[in-house]
């Protein structure tokens, strides 16, 4: 009697095993599949901002005190660029390795934005190498505003390397900091400029990345697709018994 009893709780447990690893794996399909609608949603939405005709600044800045989501909207902002105090952002594009240029745009009302004006090559870093892109008067920028970041995006991402001026991630708060610029002065966001081209040549605008992953499907499918095997391989495994 003891023997059966014992047989029919590690029935029991292994049934009530496989049902947990289940319903574990059926959430996280159902989850990523989820994360699918939201993705697509979110392309969706960046599709429509970017295609969008350009609003003014003071229009961005009001969806940002609304808290409205103001990524990859299109803006006009107008300026003076200070370009002794431009910042390198660590970058690759069209295969070659450099740096994005990022440079305080100084504001008819004395505020300070950190504009993208784009890419340049890895020894082209120096200003003083593109001295004929580095637009001396006051200037009208399209571009698309970037929000700011309120940390770095993952541990993996090196420290920003002020001693090179090399950053590995957009710090706005101290790329303004290591130039001098009063936090007060300097806007809450980024605008990287559009590939209109350069009369200098560099930087190279229209570099804002937009392929973003979607591999949620692949993720789902993969989920569910272990939560069916899980059921075949106990059904097999319970008939073998069985017989």
């Amino acid at each position: 009697m003891e023997v059966k009893k014992r047989g029919v709780l590690g029935r029991l447990g292994a049934f009530l095993l496989l049902a947990f690893a289940f319903a574990i794996l059926i959430s996280l399909g159902t989850w990523q599949m989820q994360r699918l609608h939201w993705k697509e949603g979110l392309l969706t939405a960046i599709q429509e901002r970017r295609s969008a005709p350009p609003v003014s600044l003071g229009d961005i800045e009001k969806m940002l005190a609304d808290g409205v989501d103001i990524d990859y909207r299109t803006v006009t902002v107008t300026g003076t660029f200070d370009h002794s105090k431009e910042r390198h952002f660590f970058a690759t594009f069209n295969g070659r390795t450099g740096y994005y240029v990022f440079t305080p745009l100084t504001l008819d009302d004395g505020r300070v934005l950190f504009v993208n004006r784009g890419f340049v090559p890895f020894e082209q870093k120096d200003s003083s190498t593109r001295l004929a892109g580095e637009l001396p008067a006051f200037v009208g920028i399209n571009g698309l505003a970037r929000p700011k970041l309120t940390e770095k995006p993952s541990s993996l991402v090196p420290d920003n390397d002020l001693a090179k001026n090399i950053f590995y991630w957009k710090d706005l708060d101290t790329m303004a900091s290591s130039v001098g610029l009063p936090a007060d002065k300097v806007l809450p966001m980024f605008v990287d400029a559009d590939a209109t081209p350069n009369p200098g040549g560099l930087p190279i605008g229209g570099v804002t990345q937009f392929d973003l992953p979607n591999n949620h499907l692949q993720y789902a499918l993969t989920w569910y697709g272990l939560a069916a095997a899980l059921v075949l391989v106990s059904g097999i495994y319970v008939a073998r018994r069985g017989r």
